[in-house]
């Protein structure tokens, strides 16, 4: 038996290669779109890649199960509760796919989706009664369990698929032996949970001993906790998730179609007509110089997740990038779907070269620079785009925090009668708010480089949301 993990880190997503070399057979688990890897490493083993099969339908990506039944014949296998365009196999709870050397078995685990399912793996030459491993998708992951409220608009409440996520883990997961291994479909960073750990896997012993969602408790606490305090859920989850159910292009024609090379002129005409110029460069290379306009969303980040949070998925989008680079950012934007890429500027900013009118910078500069604006007669709006998790803890005093990820709908609240000092934890978000700010005419600004990170290493004060409290309330008396 073969069991190979896949890790994208910057999807924070986990797929697997699960292989029979007696009888040749490959079976891929919640694939990424782009599925070369497994194609690769199916053919290195000898092995036909012959069965998909999604766990759940993903929100976060758009998996590579119609690639894969187009590149290979592979057959689509889906929870029995799951509704799809395509054929597929419907499995319930208790069915197997048998091996010579492997068996696999379905548990209908429902509670981050209704459809979710979980697959034993069992390696027959070391035990054909306990099972290796367990693939748990999202509803059971290293350190935390899947977030039960991103299908509300799909007429599931949070309320009900917690109860359903509660008996999923304690009926099923939890009554496997403590040795069996534990292999989730996403790890720390993925929004799909809120205190993911950055192990991929782990043992059900350890998780039954350290996962403080499979603590004793009762279904109503279990339900409470787990709704609490998650992250923001971005807009295109739900169109992932609604996409993972249906027809659609793959990966390879998408970009066959979208990537080509577009002269200035044509991309500033597409800006005017209202199409995304996504530049896709550094921070600090933006910030030297971009076309008006545009909006940065660095390769060097959490790409995909920034741009499925910032962009509109209707609008074209035309790429902004280093030559070379343009097939990874058109790549990375098709891993979650959006496939709407009209072409990429023809030589990168270097066509901009005889156009100095058209190179804006962003005023970047230094902690120690910036702390000593803030101690002017007039000093800037200092704006915290960070979450307000991280706020609270700690932060620059006076500082008005707007996640990024609500700025363009809360871009009123700006003022446009004073200097911004934009900052974020590192300087990779803070230049995706200084382009929005930009592209609003909010120009008057400067940008942290390096963020709180950099304020903090210069020995800059920072405060926690409990002191200025305390500090206000001690005004108030005084007063």
């Amino acid at each position: 038996m073969i069991l190979k993990q896949y890790y994208l880190g910057c999807l924070a997503h986990a797929s697997y290669l699960i292989g029979d070399e007696a009888s040749s057979t490959a079976i891929i688990v919640d694939p990424q779109r782009d599925i070369q890897q497994y194609l690769t490493d199916a053919e290195k083993l000898g092995l036909q890649i012959r069965s998909v099969f999604l766990t759940h339908f993903h929100a976060d990506f758009i998996a590579g199960h119609l690639e894969l039944r187009d590149s290979c014949g592979a057959t689509i296998y889906l929870g029995s509760r799951a509704e799809a365009e395509y054929p597929f196999v419907r499995i319930k709870d208790g069915d197997t796919l048998n091996f010579p050397g492997l068996r696999l078995q379905v548990l209908e685990t429902p509670g981050h989706t209704i459809e979710s399912i979980s697959i034993l793996v069992f390696d027959l030459e070391k035990d054909p009664a306990k099972p290796h491993a367990v693939l748990t998708g999202d509803t059971l992951f290293i350190g935390d369990v899947g977030r039960p409220d991103l299908r509300a608009s799909l007429g599931w409440t949070a309320n009900q698929l917690g109860g359903h996520l509660y008996d999923s883990l304690h009926n099923k997961l939890m009554t496997l032996p403590d040795e069996t291994l534990v292999y989730p479909a996403h790890g720390a960073g993925s929004l799909c949970g809120k205190n993911l750990s950055s192990d991929t896997v782990s043992s059900l012993g350890d998780q039954r001993r350290f996962n403080y969602a499979l603590q004793p408790m009762s279904k109503q606490e279990f339900i409470r906790i787990v709704t609490a305090d998650q992250p923001d859920a971005p807009a295109y989850f739900t169109y992932d998730a609604i996409l993972n159910t249906r027809e659609h292009a793959t990966l390879d024609k998408s970009l066959q179609e979208g990537l080509h090379p577009v002269d200035l002129n044509e991309v500033l005409s597409m800006g005017y007509a209202g199409a995304h110029i996504l530049d896709v460069r550094d921070a600090a290379e933006y910030a030297k110089g971009h076309l008006p306009g545009s909006i940065n969303i660095g390769l060097g980040g959490q790409y995909a997740t920034w741009a499925g949070t910032i962009l509109d998925r209707t609008k074209p989008i035309v790429i902004v990038a280093e030559p070379g680079r343009e097939q990874e950012a058109a790549l990375r934007l098709g891993r979650i779907g959006f496939d709407h890429i009209r072409g990429y500027l023809s030589g990168g900013m270097e066509a901009l070269a005889n156009r100095p009118d058209l190179v804006w910078p962003t005023e970047r500069v230094t902690a120690q620079v910036a702390a000593e604006e803030l101690a002017t007669t007039t000093p800037p709006l200092v704006l915290d785009i960070r979450n307000p998790r991280e706020w609270t803890t700690r932060h620059i005093a006076g500082s008005v925090n707007i996640p990024l990820g609500h700025l363009q709908e809360r871009i009123a609240e700006i003022p446009r009668d004073r200097r911004i000092a934009v900052h974020c934890a590192g300087g990779y978000r803070s230049s995706i708010a200084a382009s929005i700010l930009h592209q609003h005419g909010i120009t008057n600004l400067i940008e942290v480089a390096g963020g709180l990170a950099a304020w903090e290493a210069a020995k800059l004060p920072v405060v926690s949301e409990a002191q200025e409290q305390n500090r206000d309330q001690a005004a108030q008396q005084t007063a």
